[in-house]
C-alpha cells in the first residue's frame, strides 16, 4: 500500500511537471493547469494518507519526507524521459519554449525534493551526521547523488517503521507494566562518563523502561575515581535512595567499570543490605590486558598530561575531585586480579552479567573502531574495549552479537549513539532484562 501511494505521487509529480512543459510549448491543456496545481500542492502537504497511521508527529513528518523523495525520483525519471523524447520533435524550432518547459520541470521537481529533504533532515534521528554530510556533498554529482538519496530514503524509511512499531508494542502492553519490579532500578555508569548534569549516558533506555512501568534512579557519582572511591560514593547514593523512598533495596544495572564499583560496594562498603540484584553490562571483571600495555608503553609525562587535562575539564562539569589515573589503573588486568581476591560475592545478592562483541572494527564509533584492534591483539574477541573472556560474572550470563559483520560495541550496550542496530534492539533488550528480574521476584 505504501509503495502504491509513492508510485501514484511520483506519477502525479511527473504529469504536473510535464503538463507545465507542454503548456510552455503549445499552450494546449491550459485548462488543466489549476487542477494539477492543486494536486501538486496537496502532494507536497500530504504526500500519502497512509502516513496518518504513525503515532507521533515526528515520525509522520519523516515518513512524508521519504514519500516526497520517492516521488521526486519517480517524477524525475519520467520527466527526463518525456523531455528527451520531445526534444527530437520540437528542436531546434521551439528552442525557447523547450527551455521554458525544462525550467518548469526543474521548478516542480525542486520544490518536491527540497520539501522532502528538509523534512527528513529535521526529523530523522538515525540519519546521523555522516549521511547528512554525504547527501549534501554528493547532491550535485550526477548518478552518485541518486545512490546517496536512496540511502537516505532507506535509513529514514526503516526508522519510521521501526519506531512506530515500538510505540505500538509499548501501547499494547502498557497495562502489564512489564518493568515494574519489586525494587526500583539504579543505573550505574562506567568510567569517563556521567549520568547527570549535561550528559545522558543511557540514551533512550531509561525512557523505554519508564514507559513499561520501571522506577529509575541514577548513580550520580563522579566520572573517574578508583574502584574503592566510586564504590563509597555509590553506597551513599543507594542509602539516600532507600531512606528517601522507603524501598528497602534496589536492583542495580551497572555498565563497564560501574560493575566493578558495585561489586566492591557490596563486598566492602556494606551495600549488600540495600541491593537485591546486580546486573553487570560489559564489565571488565578480569581487566583489560591492553590497558596494562598502554600504561607500560606510554611515557609517564604523556599520561600525567592527559590526566591533568581530564581532571581539570571534569571539575568544570561538576565532578568534585576526579582521579583519571586511579580509574585507569583499576581497569588493568593486574589490578582486577587483585580486586577479585578481596571482593567476595554476597549470598543475599543475585548476580548476573552480560557481554557483547564487535564483529569488525569499522562497526564501532570512534574511538572504539581504533581500540578494537589493540584489544583484539592482546585479549581476542572484544566489544571495542573489553574482551569476551572478561565479561562473565554471576549466576546468569548473556552474550550478545549480531549476524553478519556488525556486532555490538561497548557503547552500543548503553545506546550511547542512539543507533537502531539490525538484529539488536537495545531498548527491548533492557525491557526483557528488567522483566526477567521482575519474574524472579526482584
Amino acid at each position: 500500500m505504501k509503495l502504491f501511494f509513492r508510485i501514484i505521487d511520483g506519477l502525479l509529480i511527473a504529469v504536473t511537471s510535464c503538463l507545465y512543459g507542454i503548456v510552455c510549448l503549445q499552450k494546449s491543456f491550459l485548462f488543466t493547469v489549476p487542477l494539477f496545481l492543486l494536486l501538486f500542492v496537496a502532494i507536497n502537504v500530504f504526500p500519502s494518507i497512509s502516513n496518518f497511521k504513525y503515532k507521533n508527529t515526528r515520525l509522520r513528518i519523516c515518513a512524508e519526507g521519504v514519500d516526497l523523495l520517492c516521488a521526486f525520483i519517480i517524477g524525475s525519471f519520467i520527466s527526463i524521459a518525456v523531455h528527451i523524447f520531445i526534444a527530437f520533435i520540437v528542436l531546434p524550432e521551439f528552442l525557447l519554449q523547450y527551455i521554458l518547459s525544462c525550467v518548469c520541470v526543474l521548478s516542480v521537481l525542486s520544490v518536491t525534493f527540497w520539501n522532502g529533504i528538509i523534512r527528513v533532515y529535521v526529523t530523522s534521528v538515525q540519519l546521523g551526521i555522516k549521511h547528512r554530510v554525504i547527501g549534501a556533498l554528493c547532491g550535485f554529482i550526477p548518478i552518485v547523488n541518486l545512490f546517496a538519496l536512496a540511502k537516505i530514503i532507506t535509513v529514514c524509511g526503516r526508522e519510521v517503521d521501526f519506531e512506530n512499531g515500538k510505540i505500538i508494542l509499548n501501547e499494547s502492553r502498557k497495562n502489564q507494566a512489564v518493568c515494574k519490579t519489586k525494587y526500583p532500578l539504579l543505573l550505574v555508569h562506567g568510567v569517563f562518563f556521567r549520568d547527570f548534569k549535561y550528559l545522558n549516558y543511557w540514551g533512550r533506555i531509561p525512557n523505554e523502561l519508564k514507559k513499561n512501568g520501571a522506577e529509575i534512579y541514577f548513580g550520580n557519582h563522579q566520572s573517574a575515581l578508583s574502584v574503592a572511591d566510586s564504590a563509597a560514593e555509590l553506597t551513599e547514593r543507594i542509602k539516600q535512595i532507600v531512606e528517601e523512598t522507603g524501598c528497602h533495596k534496589v536492583n542495580v544495572i551497572a555498565h563497564s567499570k560501574g560493575g566493578l564499583d558495585c561489586r566492591y560496594a557490596v563486598s566492602r562498603c556494606g551495600a549488600d543490605k540495600y541491593i537485591a540484584s546486580l546486573t553487570t553490562i560489559n564489565t571488565p571483571h578480569r581487566g583489560c590486558l591492553f590497558a596494562d600495555y598502554l600504561l607500560d608503553k606510554v611515557p609517564d609525562s604523556v599520561i600525567n598530561t592527559i590526566a591533568k587535562s581530564y581532571n581539570s575539564s571534569l571539575k568544570k562539569l561538576g565532578d568534585s575531585n576526579p582521579d583519571f589515573l586511579s580509574a585507569v589503573y583499576d581497569l588493568t588486568n593486574e589490578r582486577c586480579e587483585a580486586l577479585n581476591k578481596i571482593i567476595t560475592d554476597s549470598p543475599s545478592v543475585y548476580y548476573q552479567s552480560t557481554g557483547s562483541k564487535l564483529n569488525k572494527a569499522t562497526s564501532g564509533k570512534f574511538p572504539l573502531n581504533f581500540t578494537y584492534h589493540i584489544a583484539k591483539h592482546f585479549d581476542g574477541a572484544n566489544d571495542g574495549l573489553v574482551s569476551e573472556k572478561s565479561f562473565k560474572w554471576g549466576d546468569n550470563y548473556i552474550f550478545l552479537t549480531t549476524e553478519g559483520s556488525r556486532g555490538i560495541s561497548h557503547g552500543d550496550m548503553v545506546d550511547l549513539n542512539r543507533e537502531n542496530i539490525k538484529d539488536f534492539d537495545v531498548r527491548e533488550f533492557y525491557v526483557q532484562l528488567v522483566n526477567d528480574l521482575k519474574s524472579k521476584g526482584f
